[in-house]
């Protein structure tokens, strides 16, 4: 899992149909409280994210089975949008 704050949305109008119904978001990976990860990626919703929202997100067979479909091809979900993230002190 990662924490990442949503940057904007994906459209797809031809894709694999195991995919429709799914929104899909595109994530920067916060990689402490004060960088992020320049790489952008993209996570399926199940939780209606939005634009700004500081999110958790599941990787992996992991990812699947929050959305209960275990045959699904992603690979990332977002599971939670995040209050608040108490980052340690970095002295």
């Amino acid at each position: 899992m990662f924490v990442g704050k949503v940057r904007g949305s994906l459209w797809a109008t031809r894709k694999d149909e195991k995919l429709n119904g799914l929104k899909f978001l595109v994530i920067e990976r916060q990689l402490n409280k004060h960088q992020v990860d320049p790489v952008l990626v993209v996570a399926a919703d199940c939780i209606g994210a939005g634009e700004g929202d500081l999110v958790l997100v599941s990787t992996g067979s992991s990812a699947r089975v929050s959305l209960s479909k275990p045959d699904i091809p992603v690979d990332m979900v977002i599971t939670a949008i995040i209050d608040k993230v108490d980052y340690p002190d970095e002295n």
